[in-house]
């Protein structure tokens, strides 16, 4: 087998992973990943379908693999398992109880597919590795994995919020955009519709998160623009 060979094996299996993390690729993407010509992903493509891999074709719009196509488990090598290891040793200091379950059960998964000599590293490095942000283990909010649905779905959540100010519980109903983290806990932006306007909301000030049926319209920007949006707003000269 040459280096070309080797290459092009590699390439194959990893085009066939980003079709299973993204749910439409253009050939032109991925030539840039790849850094080869179109060209070769188009004869990329068609020995994935030689190989009976059900890639289906959007006429000007890219690739995607059929539903319900899974490919079989994806084994990590020693170094990927130890940066997953890594981050679940930071997870687990969030202060949010179920984004930590949530990730505990993905790492289960992650772990139940690692060979047994990688596996018994990992839990090597797992236990020889610590962070000290929220040394007693703290946990002020609970409700990162539902509004974390409510995100990607689109869909009006109902809160009940209590003011950092005044401690007082206003009943909202929001459009969820944005999350971030800050000192292990997490920050919520979305459009408020008591204020008809954008807010940012601590989920430890939440008392309670509804998720409605009803959906909203996406919001026509990036995160990255919101933020140069509030930097023009709050920050800009007079």
């Amino acid at each position: 087998m040459t280096d070309n060979d080797t290459k092009r094996i590699s390439r194959l299996t990893a085009i066939l992973i980003q079709l299973q993390i993204k749910r439409l690729l253009t050939a032109k993407s991925l030539a840039d990943k790849f850094c080869v010509n179109v060209r070769t992903i188009y004869r990329d493509i068609r020995a994935l379908e030689q190989a009976g891999v059900p890639i289906l074709t959007e006429e000007g719009k890219g690739y995607s693999l059929m539903e319900g196509y899974h490919v079989p488990p994806v084994m990590f090598t020693e170094t990927e398992a130890n940066a997953l290891i890594t981050a679940e040793q930071v997870v687990l200091k969030n202060k949010d109880t179920s984004f930590v379950k949530e990730y505990t059960e993905a790492m289960n998964k992650v772990k139940s597919v690692l060979r047994p000599n990688t596996k018994d590293k990992a839990n090597l490095l797992a236990s020889r590795v610590v962070f000290r942000q929220n040394p007693e283990n703290e946990k002020s909010s609970h409700f990162l994995s539902i509004l974390q649905t409510a995100l990607t779905n689109f869909r009006i959540t109902e809160i009940q919020y209590s003011s950092i100010e005044t401690d007082l519980i206003t009943n909202r109903a929001i459009e969820p955009f944005a999350l971030y983290s800050t000192k292990e806990n997490w920050l919520l932006i979305a459009y408020c519709r008591l204020r008809n306007d954008f807010r940012t909301f601590r989920l430890d000030r939440m008392e309670s998160v509804k998720v409605r049926a009803e959906r909203f319209e996406p919001h026509p920007f990036t995160l990255q623009e919101y933020f140069e949006r509030c930097r023009k707003k709050y920050f800009s000269d007079p």
